[in-house]
């Protein structure tokens, strides 16, 4: 049993210009509702690229990235009550919120204007901020802590769905992706796959979006009733007033109107990708006439993260992975940013050894 989590060996950068390297980190002290985690396996999250070399502002250094955690519990301060020593747990984007505003209290702590980040938010702890999972333990409060319903076989896909799963999962529900609604799904890659996934479970038709023929097949695997290429133009013709919902996960400046279009009327196009550069504004007459409208969403709640959790669970769903060692990190960024990867990096802590 972890009984003294002062330190652990981890993976993180000291420079937006260098590379991941080994590091030793601090872990704050047992609080009396804070539980240990010994972690197992932490998803590879695009937002893990851009933070670390500094592509989103305030980066702060050491870096360790890591928000996809699953793990197992090993230690329970003396007030702890929602979990106990040996329990499978997981560990998304969020370790704390301030708890009283109206968002915390509704569970949507992702919207709570003093959310803390599971790395790079502000906390007391040394060195100032929060270090992520690419760790071999961490220290999180009870309340930021979800239970891991799936077979311990399967923790590693499980771990993306910290952060792709609940991306995706929250927007369809929040949006009633099911039964007689026609759901689009934009981009095959680690979010669009668990959407595609996602919203065939919930009893959606879903139609994947894609620039690339050679992914159709894939689409086709993971669920899609159907592949459009959105390159053709007669193919997108005729997707006009089509869609209830579109979800659109590419995290690169594309044009909106062309997937608005695709929307009946008060149908919905959720954001949930995160490019660097803003995109075109759409033509307004695309939203006006037909009462459309465009949202974003960001991950989500508590309470919410863990219904996605015990979804994936009942239906089976997991992420499509490819396990690596902590010492493949930088090789694996390199071929995040050339879309060499089906869907999802993993990393198996225990070659942190």
């Amino acid at each position: 049993m972890t009984t003294n989590p002062a330190s652990a060996r981890a993976y993180g950068a000291h420079a937006a210009d260098r590379a991941l390297e080994p590091l030793t980190i601090p872990r704050r002290a047992l609080g009396a509702h804070d539980v240990v985690i010994d972690i197992l396996f932490c998803g590879v999250c695009h937002s893990d690229i851009h933070q670390v070399r500094a592509e989103w502002a305030g980066t702060l250094y050491p870096c360790v990235p890591g928000h996809e955690i699953v793990g197992r519990l090993t230690a329970v301060g003396a007030q702890v009550t929602r979990h106990e020593v040996g329990d499978l747990v997981g560990v998304g984007c969020l370790v704390d919120s301030c708890r009283q505003c109206p968002d915390c209290q509704d569970g949507l702590e992702n919207y709570c204007n003093n959310l803390v980040f599971t790395y790079n938010g502000p906390t007391a702890d040394a060195p100032g901020h929060t270090l992520g999972g690419y760790a071999q333990r961490i220290v999180v409060d009870e309340r930021f802590v979800l239970a891991i319903r799936h077979p311990e076989s399967q923790l590693a896909a499980v771990a993306p769905l910290l952060c792709a799963g609940i991306t995706t999962y929250s927007p369809l529900r929040h949006w009633q992706a099911g039964p007689g609604k026609t759901v689009g799904v934009v981009g095959i890659g680690g979010l669009g796959h668990m959407g595609i996934k996602l919203a065939r479970a919930m009893g959606a038709q879903v139609v994947a979006f894609t620039t690339s023929e050679c992914k159709r097949e894939s689409a086709l695997t993971l669920g899609a009733h159907e592949v459009v290429i959105s390159r053709d133009s007669a193919a997108m013709a005729a997707q006009a007033g089509r869609f209830d919902l579109v979800l659109d996960t590419v995290a690169a400046e594309h044009d909106l109107d062309a997937l608005l279009v695709t929307l009946k009327r008060d149908g919905q196009l959720v954001l949930v990708g995160a490019p660097a550069t803003p995109h075109p504004f759409p033509n307004v007459f695309n939203l006006l006439l037909k009462r459309r409208g465009i949202h974003g969403s960001v991950i989500g709640g508590i309470p919410e993260t863990q219904a996605m959790l015990d979804f994936c669970a009942l239906h089976g769903i997991l992420a499509d992975i490819e396990l690596i060692r902590a010492d493949e990190i930088n090789a694996a960024y390199e071929r995040m940013l050339r879309g060499d990867v089906q869907y999802r990096f993993v990393i198996d802590i225990a070659t942190l050894a």
